[in-house]
């Protein structure tokens, strides 16, 4: 009997030390303003991951919609979280000040922004290259998009000719799952 208890303390004592596994809300990133912030803020959340960019072809649409899904689903239960980048055809030359004024000016963004970052390559932001190694999507272009759970884990990737209308009933669907979870839970 007591080696018994001895075994399962010890099970239940490793299992509270094995570390767990890396998701998404586990990073840091810059944001436009040029804080630092954790991404553990957003967990509990369905958020979707955009490579932003002011000067692409896909913008005006996709900024648009982006803004939309935010006011539609956010920002209790959702969040767009917009990341600028100018790895793909240097469409986002500006500096970050100048791309929240034209994001915020032009489209009445509400997300959250962070600073231009890399999302490919050595020097991709680590946030990126977990979006990149769990979906098995890596960016080609501006507006590639990544569906996170509350989680932390990755649930889709589209790229960016795939529009947000076409993926607005997955993210609506996590959305209601969480808010129907959070009312059993109370």
């Amino acid at each position: 009997m007591v080696a018994a208890r001895a075994a399962a303390w010890l099970l239940l004592a490793a299992a509270a030390c094995a570390p767990r596994e890396q998701d998404f809300y586990d990073f840091k990133a810059v944001n436009i303003r040029g804080k630092l912030v954790s991404l553990e803020k957003y967990r509990g959340s369905v958020s979707l991951v955009v490579n932003v960019a002011s000067e692409c072809g896909f913008t005006d649409q996709h900024y648009r919609a982006l803004q939309q899904l935010q006011r539609d689903l956010g920002p209790h239960h959702f969040n767009v979280l917009a990341f600028p980048c100018n790895q793909f055809g240097q469409q986002e030359p500006d500096s970050n000040k100048e791309i929240e004024s034209f994001a915020r000016r032009t489209y009445s963004v509400s997300f959250p922004m962070f600073s231009k970052i890399a999302v490919t390559g050595t020097g991709a932001h680590p946030a990126f290259k977990y979006l990149t190694e769990t979906s098995g999507k890596e960016p080609t272009w501006n507006f590639w998009k990544y569906l996170v759970a509350p989680d932390g884990k990755v649930v889709g990737a589209w790229d960016p000719t795939v529009s947000v209308e076409e993926i607005r009933p997955q993210v609506t669907a996590l959305v209601r799952k969480l808010i129907l979870k959070k009312r059993e839970d109370l």
